[in-house]
């Protein structure tokens, strides 16, 4: 298996994915680790792993991106990839106009066994494909596909409003802090009353609610590479790991150990 670096120039690698005709063009690359640099392209993007995990940053937010999920990022807009270990990143350039009515902000998506199967199907064609062929019809498929897919709520926005994005950053930089709304609010210089307003507008979530959802984007790193819960637990400031897990069940629907094994399984079929 080749395997690329992150950290390369990406601003010309992609040039023909981003000007050939085509509505939907596919790309394949493998990183060992690391980030790209903060970039964009003038197509939309909808960025999938086929094995490993990534975290997505752009200044409205970040999406951490399990294997069967991706993230659905709109033409021009700028964001940079973390590879959180190794990871065999499968990507969809699409013009903007091929799928009217989509998102017009980033977000996650589910990505169903149909849209995986169809995107290795792209790669296996030539990227100039013949788009009134067998490869135009999985295009068209692909992008039929991309109606019916679910945006799951696992996401971290992030505020305009600078004082309060600094202050989101470094929440995020230290997530076992303990420190109060009220105590957050005093270093502000403001009220706690003025400071939960302001989360709530920025962020459509309260304090609690975005610190948990913090806490929970940084779990899904950790668990991706293996860390031990009890680690993880710790990490991020909970008084013991089942008081973490207990969280985590409730979030997500799966005990931390299993996340990442109930994700990657195939629905059970309906009871006949």
């Amino acid at each position: 298996m080749n395997w690329t670096i992150a950290g390369a120039d990406v601003s010309t690698h992609d040039d023909l994915h981003q000007t050939l005709p085509h509505p939907v063009t596919a790309k394949a690359r493998n990183y060992r680790s690391g980030e790209t640099p903060m970039h964009s392209h003038p197509r939309i993007q909808l960025i999938y792993a086929g094995s490993g995990v990534m975290r997505v940053e752009t200044d409205a937010g970040c999406w951490v991106v399990p294997p069967v999920r991706g993230v659905w990022i709109p033409a021009n807009t700028a964001h940079r990839v973390i590879m959180l270990g190794p990871v065999e990143m499968r990507t969809l350039y699409i013009r903007p106009e091929a799928v009217p009515g989509l998102p017009e902000t980033c977000c996650l998506l589910e990505v169903s066994p149909l849209l995986r199967a169809l995107i290795l199907a792209l790669l296996d064609e030539p990227l100039a494909y013949d788009l009134h062929g067998r490869a135009g019809q999985i295009a068209a498929l692909a992008l039929s596909e991309l109606r019916f897919l679910k945006i799951p709520a696992l996401h971290l926005p992030m505020p305009t409003q600078r004082r309060l994005h600094r202050l989101c950053e470094e929440l995020i930089a230290n997530p076992e802090s303990r420190e109060t709304l009220e105590t957050l609010a005093e270093q502000q210089a403001t009220s706690s009353r003025t400071l939960a307003r302001q989360f709530q507008r920025e962020t459509g979530m309260s304090f609690r609610q975005w610190r948990q959802q913090a806490r929970l984007v940084e779990a899904l790193g950790h668990l991706a590479n293996n860390m031990p819960v009890a680690l993880v637990a710790e990490k991020l400031g909970y008084r013991s790991p089942s008081a973490f897990t207990a969280m985590f069940r409730r979030t997500l629907g799966a005990e931390p150990r299993r996340y990442f094994s109930a994700e990657l399984a195939e629905p059970a079929p309906p009871p006949a």
